[in-house]
């Protein structure tokens, strides 16, 4: 079995570091599932084989030990000979590395599969709610419970409401998980011209702020707050960005989406959602490669647990 365990973990080792230096496109949550389960196997035959062979093993070699002892005229105590029998219900190795780590594992499964799942903001598309190194959690159950890797709906949960930070699989490659705020529900007409957005006919009201500081260019750029159904958050424009969308992918149902110089029109199709950068002129969203399905989304971001750089980021966002 040691030889066969050793295959099995370096085909673990030799998957991770082809994903590391980007020989294979990685999938976390399979490799978190194989992991799970492979563990699991070795968990139930160190329970139901293993532990009681080498039990049995023990209190054999136990027995041989006593006789010994007292043939010789030693001394038999329970502390010596309960040494003797540790000794043999030891784990070997390739238990240690398979059945116990078995339950950490399926802990961090169940965790990250169905409770919250960290994630860590790679672009300024959502300044400036969330900062390039942002770490935040992301709620896997309010919009319902999915199946692990299939992502299959189990439970209909709260749908999604404009003004949510959501994080959904990227349509154009689902094995990246991007995170945008839903702007347009199934059904919407979405407008976004000269920079102003309309849901069906109706302007999003936004008040303008003072000017935002972004350290990473070191430049200002307009600020406001936004409300977006019953959420209040805060939006950038850049002057120097034009209003077209330069540049918008070949998407499905791309036909329900109208461009002019001015911006775009979108009618949102059923079943499928609109979303948007909080940082407007910077973020390559649902005006760029189209709506998000259903079946992508991932969860709801809501809470920033840690940013490296800054302590005062951690806490709760709109």
């Amino acid at each position: 079995m040691q030889f066969i365990t050793a295959a099995v973990l370096a085909a673990f080792v030799g998957y991770a570091g082809a994903w590391y230096f980007g020989v294979v496109e990685g999938n976390f949550a399979l490799l978190l599932f194989l992991a799970t389960v492979v563990t699991g196997l070795y968990w139930l035959a160190e329970r139901m084989v293993f532990l009681p062979r080498r039990r049995q093993i023990a209190m054999q070699v136990a027995q041989d030990w006593e006789r010994e002892q007292l043939a010789r005229g030693g001394e038999v105590t329970p502390a010596a000979r309960d040494l003797v029998v540790q000794r043999q219900m030891q784990q070997p190795w390739w238990l240690d590395w398979t059945a116990g780590l078995f339950p950490v594992i399926i802990a961090v499964f169940v965790l990250r599969s169905f409770l919250f799942e960290p994630f860590k903001i790679p672009s300024g598309s959502m300044i400036p709610t969330l900062l390039v190194g942002d770490l935040i959690l992301v709620n896997k159950f309010t919009y319902g419970l999915r199946l692990p890797v299939l992502n299959t709906k189990l439970t209909e949960g709260t749908a999604p409401q404009r003004g949510d930070v959501m994080v959904f699989r990227y349509p154009p490659k689902p094995s990246l998980d991007y995170i945008k705020r839903v702007v347009g529900l199934p059904g919407d007409e979405v407008a976004y011209l000269n920079k102003r957005l309309t849901i069906n006919g109706k302007e999003v009201s936004k008040q303008e702020l003072p000017a935002f500081f972004d350290e990473d260019s070191t430049a200002y750029f307009k600020q406001f707050e936004e409300l977006l159904g019953d959420r209040r958050h805060r939006i950038l424009n850049d002057d120097n960005r034009p209003a077209f969308i330069p540049g918008a992918e070949n998407f499905p149902q791309r036909d329900l989406c109208r461009y002019s110089v001015e911006g775009v029109v979108c009618k949102v199709p059923e079943g499928h959602y609109f979303m948007m950068g909080d940082n407007r002129d910077n973020s390559l969203d649902s005006r760029y490669w189209g709506f998000v399905p259903d079946r992508n989304i991932v969860g709801k971001a809501f809470f920033i647990w840690m940013n490296f750089g800054s302590f005062k980021r951690i806490g709760s966002f709109q």
